[in-house]
């Protein structure tokens, strides 16, 4: 009986329940079926800290070196330090985790040599279909010679490669708050923080998968509470917080307020374009603030529109030659770092930032943050094609209003805009509102809730 992968094999990546969905067995074959799909002759793997990581990421050494291909295991690493061997070693590399999923999902994201993304249209595809092809028969052919496996610690370089890339060396001592959430931050912030002017104040470093604190998942406003209140206690300069696999990270000011993702994607591209001489394109997703092609622009870059994805926004950084990409969603790729995500270097970027003047965040980002925002509202529907048609209804052949649809629908007017996005995975549709006053703002957000939610 064939496994049935429909469930467990995503647009970007592996992710499903152990052992309900999958097992070790079955991750053999993955990696099996990984190195058929890449032609590589030896790979690079690493995991975070759930309890189901260390063996998934073994038994998928072991189908990959079963097929003749070398193995070099980094073992906990975060996802970022994954893409950092996979760019410096020149392998493809294959990391074991569930990001910001509750402690029961695990899954693998998987990169080609130099960290180019693996997809649905990149080799995904046919990694399922193999698996599911041996899944039935049993398995593939053994190599003739079984590949090595060994051990190899990455931190301190991965580390050292990200700290050459920022200078941090004239900053002023901050007090900074980091909340790792007891994911993969606790592991990496020790060591790329070290011997840097920093008051570290740790939140959550013990590595422990089964997230008793709270969800590793800033994005949400729940799990930052934790955060905002220590900064204030501690008067901290600003907190930190990152994802399950620390490759997204998330500010908040000396208040504790939310910085938002566009006005650190903002903040990181005038950083950026000013390294590169005034020069470049940067890359934001069609949920970006108005603010970050603006601030491109007013710096000297070329700013990029894109979908929302992790592959549109690297596909774009390769076709356009880009130095920087930003999301919504926190994700930052830079061109030095193999146009891969780390939140890491987005973090050291801020703390250079904030280091080397002697304002407050609150004030550094004020510049960048110009709008009034919504953020992703998520509406649950019975037909997302009849309430989309129903928004674009409203809106079309109204003066003054463009419409677009590189990604769901986009409207947008002198003083404020929208998007609706269908969710691939869940019946949902996702908002995402913006104006140049508060009061348009809700108004808008509110006219077009009411037409999604009938």
């Amino acid at each position: 009986m064939a496994a049935d992968l429909s469930q467990l094999v995503k647009a970007y990546d592996v992710r499903g329940v152990v052992p309900d969905q999958w097992d070790e067995p079955l991750a053999e074959l993955f990696g099996a079926a990984f190195v058929q799909v890449t032609g590589a002759s030896a790979i690079v793997t690493g995991h975070d800290m759930r309890p189901s990581s260390p063996g998934l990421s073994a038994a998928f050494a072991r189908g990959a070196a079963a097929r003749g291909v070398d193995v070099t295991e980094i073992g906990l690493c975060s996802t970022d330090q994954l893409y950092y061997a996979s760019g410096s070693l020149n392998l493809p590399g294959a990391m074991f985790t569930a990001s910001h999923n509750p402690a029961q999902y695990n899954g693998i994201k998987m990169c080609r040599a130099g960290a180019a993304p693996v997809g649905q249209d990149t080799g995904l595809a046919e990694v399922r279909a193999l698996v599911e092809e041996w899944s039935e028969t049993g398995g593939p052919e053994p190599a003739a010679t079984t590949g090595t496996t060994t051990r190899r610690d990455t931190l301190g370089d991965y580390a050292a490669y990200l700290r050459a890339l920022v200078d941090l060396t004239a900053i002023r001592p901050l007090k900074v708050v980091v909340d790792a959430g007891n994911g993969m931050g606790g592991h990496t912030v020790p060591t790329v923080f070290e011997g840097l002017p920093l008051d570290l104040v740790p939140m959550y470093f013990e590595l422990d998968g089964t997230f008793p604190n709270h969800e590793a998942n800033p994005l949400d406003p729940a799990n930052l509470v934790d955060l905002q209140q220590r900064v204030r206690e501690e008067s901290a300069d600003l907190g930190i917080a990152f994802d399950g696999d620390a490759d997204r990270c998330f500010v908040v000011d000396e208040n504790g307020d939310p910085v938002s993702p566009s006005a650190i994607t903002a903040l990181v591209a005038s950083r950026e374009l000013a390294k590169h001489g005034g020069k470049g394109t940067v890359i934001h997703n069609l949920i970006t603030s108005w603010s970050v092609p603006e601030v491109v622009k007013e710096n000297g870059g070329t700013p990029v529109r894109t979908r929302v994805g992790h592959s549109f926004i690297k596909a774009e950084m390769a076709r356009t030659g880009a130095i920087f990409g930003g999301e919504h969603s926190a994700h930052y790729y830079f061109a030095d770092f193999w146009n891969a995500d780390t939140g890491m270097l987005a973090a050291l970027h801020v703390l250079a930032a904030l280091g080397g003047q002697d304002g407050t965040l609150s004030a550094l980002v004020a510049q960048y943050d110009r709008y009034a925002a919504s953020g992703e509202i998520n509406s649950t529907v019975d037909d997302q094609t009849a309430r989309l048609a129903a928004v674009r209804a409203a809106y079309e052949g109204q003066d003054g209003v463009t419409l677009d649809e590189l990604d769901g629908l986009t409207i947008t007017a002198a003083d404020w805009w929208f998007n609706v996005r269908p969710s691939n995975t869940e019946p949902l549709l996702r908002l995402n509102a913006e104006a140049r006053e508060e009061a348009m703002m809700a108004k808008v957000r509110d006219d077009v809730l009411g037409i999604i939610r009938g």
